[in-house]
Order: C-alpha cells, then structure tokens, then sequence
C-alpha cells in the first residue's frame, strides 16, 4: 500500500476544517444580528441574552464533552458532537423571536463544546511534543478562518435568500465535514498510509505514556485536574483572556454598523479583515515558540510562555481604538486584537498539552474552556448594559487589562512537567 508522507499535515488539515465548520456556525448569528434584530423586533440587550445562552451552554458543557473525548476516542466523540451542532446550526432558522433564538443558540453551544477539546486531543495524538505548538497554531487557524468566512457567505445568503437560509446552510456544511472525519481519521497506530518511518517520529517524541499501548498512565479524574496548580495556571489566564475573543465574535458587525455607521455591504468587506489577522497569530504564534526555543535559547516550556507575553502585550491595540475617528483606523487595531488573541490562545492550548498526558488532555482543556466561556458569559452580560452606557471604547481598554493580567498569571503559576522522554531539541518541520 502506498504510505502518503507527511500523514500527520494531513490530520491537522482534518482537523482545522473541523475547527472552521465549528466557528463558521457561531459566527452566523453576528453577522446575521442586524437584519435578524430587525426582522424580529430584538433589542441590542435582549441581543446580549442570546449570545450569552451561547455562552454558557458551551462554558457548562466543555469539560463534560472533554470527558467524553477521552472516554469515547476523538473519532467517535469528535463526529458525535459535530454532526449535532450542525443539526443546532440549522434549526436556528425556525427562531421568531429572542427567546426561541436563544434556545436554539444554547443548543449549538453544548454540542460546540467539543470543538476545541477535541482538536487538542487530535493534536496531542498525532504530533511530538516539539511540533504541537506548530500543529495546534495550524489547526486554530479554523476558528479564525471560520469567523473570517462568515461575513461575506452570511451577507451573500442574506441578499440573495434570507438570514433564515444562511443557519440551514452552514448546519448542512457541518455534515459533510462530519461524514469526511469519519472516513479519514484514524489513531497513528491504525493509520495504514503512515510510513513506518513517521509514526515512529511520531510516537517516540511523545511522553512515554503516550507513545505505547503499554504503561499508558491511568486517566486522571476532573477532581485530580482541578486540584493541580497547572489547571489553574491556564484556567485562570482562560477566564480573563477569553471575553476578548468572544466580544470579537459576537459584537464586531453591531460595532462597524451601530459605532462606525457601515451598511450592510461594507460589514461584509471588513469584518472578516480581523479574523485574517487571527488567522496570522494562529500560524506565527506556533512558529514563534520554536522559535525563542532556537534563537533566544531558551526552554521549550518557556518559549511557550514567552508567545503568551507577545499576545498580551499586542492587546494595547485595540485598548486605543476611541482615540481613532478613521473607521478604517479601527479595522486596523480590531486587527490587531485578532492577532493578539489568537497567539496568546494557541500558545495557551500548547502550555495544556504539555503539562496533562493524552488521557486527560481533553478532559483538561474542556475544565479550562469552561473557565474560559464563563468569563466571557460575564462580560458579554456587562457589555450588552455598559456600551449603551459608555460606549464601547472603555470596554476595549478592559479587555486589553485582562490580556496583560492573564499573561502575568501564566509566568507566575505554570510549571513544566518534567518528561525525560520527550526529546526537546530542534523541531522538525518535515
């Protein structure tokens, strides 16, 4: 049988077009807000209850779909919770009202949940510890790529259909990935297209109790993760980082329509530009960390540390979006904070991945996730109050002081997991 080189590519591919599918569903509901508000007589609070149902049925549900993931295998538990989020996604159209359309959303949101625990697992599975910041970049890139591709196919739909049509689109989308995921994903040790060669790059640069069928260490109970300092390390930075990347989501199309006065159309030209930028921090923030690693000689640990620092710090940006009258000044540092997030995040799932083994990867990172979404739920119930109140610049600015305090908890908290096994030279890009 002919082996495919570079097998492992092939599966962060998988997986980052899961990762799109994933966010191209949430992200419908922003794009589509206005003419939906308007259509269904939705206020911008009542708005704010929408996307907070969203929010906490996929902060409540993460670590129990994380557990699943673990529990099932990530071919199984990946599918399962796809294939049901897709079915949320569509049935958003039958909404009338902000109620029925919250109730819709909170159903996307504890499907949705496995997204990321799962695309984490993935990842944990098929890369050496010394390529996972550069596998995780890649296949975070989805979630940018998903909310950079919601503008312009939602608006699309919009005039040529209806804001009712682009939900049942994007749901039909996920099952087609779904039945993909099912017919191409595989564990390393049953993958028959992978050379000999490269599933024992993979497997022996893993933690010892990854890399065998054998010695795998017993998976950890959500208690034992809760209870270790590193979860807190990364739950706490989660909790303050994430309302940033949230309020992206939810609130840029009302920010350009209702702040900086664009239609429609031009909503469609724009708002896609700081999922683009995202996109960028989710490739140059895995790249980076190698990087440090290389030229700043530094652990492989502390250079994870060190792209969580450059994140932070780029947040400034868009702290200074009221000091700007140009809308297209204020693309720019909304660019900024894409770029920003998506780096510090990415660098975050790496720290998570090297600090919990395979067996309890998802589990850990759906607790974090769950810590993540409900800071976020927090803040999306203050935003949706204050920016009729004080606008939105001084609520850029906080988020700018939750990056920086994130960053500061991560150096302060986080310590390495010592694993001998795992060789930590140069990586291997091949």
């Amino acid at each position: 049988m002919t082996k495919v080189r570079g097998m492992r590519w092939w599966m962060v591919g998988l997986v980052t077009a899961g990762l799109i599918v994933n966010y191209l569903a949430r992200n419908t509901l922003s794009v589509a807000a206005p003419t939906m508000m308007s259509e269904l007589n939705i206020t911008t609070q009542e708005y704010s209850y929408i996307v907070v149902a969203w929010q906490v049925c996929y902060a409540l549900m993460q670590p129990i779909a994380g557990y699943v993931i673990d529990a099932v295998g990530t071919k199984i538990g990946f599918a399962m919770f796809a294939l049901a989020w897709s079915v949320a996604c569509a049935c958003a159209a039958m909404a009338t009202g902000w109620q029925s359309m919250a109730l819709f959303r909170g159903m996307l949101g504890l499907t949705e949940a496995a997204g990321i625990p799962a695309g984490v697992k993935a990842t944990t599975e098929w890369f050496p510890a010394k390529e996972r910041s550069i596998a995780i970049g890649w296949f975070n890139i989805g979630s940018s790529i998903g909310a950079l591709c919601a503008p312009p196919l939602v608006v699309w739909t919009i005039l040529h259909g209806s804001w009712q049509m682009s939900f049942v689109i994007v749901g039909a989308i996920g099952i087609v990935w779904t039945g993909l995921w099912l017919a191409f994903y595989k564990h390393p040790r049953d993958q028959k297209l992978l050379s000999d060669k490269e599933r024992d790059f993979i497997l022996e640069g893993q933690e010892q109790s990854d890399a065998n069928g054998v010695g795998v260490a017993p998976k950890a109970r959500w208690h034992q993760i809760v209870r270790s300092r590193n979860f807190w390390a990364i739950a706490i930075p989660r909790f303050l980082s994430e309302p940033a990347w949230q309020t992206f989501n939810a609130w840029i199309p009302l920010y350009m329509a209702t702040e900086r006065h664009m239609n429609i159309k031009e909503i469609a030209m724009f708002a896609w530009l700081p999922f683009l930028a995202a996109d960028i921090g989710c490739v140059l923030g895995g790249y980076l960390s190698p990087w440090f690693h290389k030229y700043w000689k530094v652990s492989l640990f502390t250079s994870r540390k060190l792209v969580v620092i450059v994140g932070a710090v780029c947040m400034i940006g868009p702290a200074c979006i009221g000091l700007v009258a140009s809308p297209y000044a204020a693309i720019a540092l909304l660019c900024v904070g894409g770029f920003a997030h998506q780096t510090l995040s990415g660098a975050l799932y790496s720290i998570t991945s090297d600090v919990f083994g395979k067996n309890e990867v998802a589990t850990a990172t759906g607790l974090a996730g769950m810590s993540g979404y409900l800071g976020a739920t927090i803040f999306t119930l203050v935003f949706g109050v204050l920016v009729t109140l004080v606008g939105y610049s001084p609520l850029f600015m906080l988020l700018a002081v939750f990056d920086l305090v994130a960053a500061a908890v991560v150096c302060i908290l986080i310590r390495e997991k010592i694993a001998p096994s795992v060789p930590l030279g140069k990586p291997a890009f091949g």
